[in-house]
């Protein structure tokens, strides 16, 4: 078993945190009858730079707010427990450069939402696991795509007028560049037989020898000293067995 991937309380409390703020934002918002999407990016409009700092935690409604929070629970705890070093970087830049992304691509709209976002973590651990070439995180990256690859749909335009397609996108483009900026480790395999070392030599190999050309299994002849040394103790072994009576074991007399 590696020792790469540490559990931590944070793979747990980060998520749980970031999006229960998601939720308290929004309470406030009904509760005070607040309208925050004035605070989300509008494009190319000075003011609406602020968006790109507030946008991912304005939702529209509880059902925006709900179809953003399962993913954000899954996709920060995988971030968090397989790229601990480079996590809070990611969400930290993710967010801000997707915002600025859309603040550049967006239609004249305000676009709000954590969805950007959950572009970025989809599009940096799919990307970034197959860089590494590492079993582990390649396993990740597949399994990520298969339960969100579907998400790719709606970074295209025309698929959904309600949706910020260019916030998708700029997610899936920040998340890729991210994935070349960060460098993780190199991970290797821990070592624990002599035959995955790089160096191994088959040829020498007691157990490969008892193996044919074919890959059939074969008993090896004992070695010539084997044989001697089994010759000879043979020959010192006693061969005559001589049974001799207890004198001291008497019969003991029919009741």
């Amino acid at each position: 078993m590696d020792n790469h991937f540490k559990f931590t309380n944070a793979v747990i409390g980060l998520p749980l945190f970031f999006v229960v703020f998601l939720w308290f934002v929004f309470w406030i918002e009904m509760r005070f009858d607040f309208d925050f999407v004035e605070n989300g990016i509008y494009p190319r409009v000075f003011s609406g730079l602020q968006g790109v700092f507030f946008s991912p935690f304005i939702h529209a409604d509880i059902e925006h707010l709900y179809n953003n929070s399962i993913p954000l629970l899954i996709l920060l705890a995988a971030l968090h427990f397989f790229y601990a070093n480079q996590s809070a970087k990611v969400i930290v830049f993710g967010v801000l450069l997707s915002g600025m992304i859309t603040w550049v691509i967006g239609r004249d709209n305000y676009h709000i939402g954590a969805s950007g976002l959950i572009y970025v973590l989809v599009s940096f651990i799919f990307f970034k696991g197959l860089q590494t070439k590492y079993y582990r995180l390649v396993a990740l990256s597949l399994s990520v795509i298969v339960i969100y690859g579907g998400l790719v749909w709606y970074a295209f335009p025309k698929v959904d007028k309600t949706i910020s397609w260019e916030g998708h996108l700029a997610g899936l483009i920040t998340g890729f560049v991210l994935s070349l900026f960060y460098k993780t480790p190199e991970y290797k395999k821990v070592i624990k037989y002599d035959w995955e070392k790089p160096d191994y030599n088959p040829d020498g190999d007691p157990f490969m020898e008892r193996f044919d050309t074919e890959g059939n299994f074969v008993n090896l002849p004992p070695p010539e000293e084997s044989e001697e040394l089994w010759a000879y103790y043979s020959s010192s072994l006693p061969v005559d067995y001589t049974i001799v009576p207890n004198e001291k074991n008497e019969s003991k007399p029919e009741s």
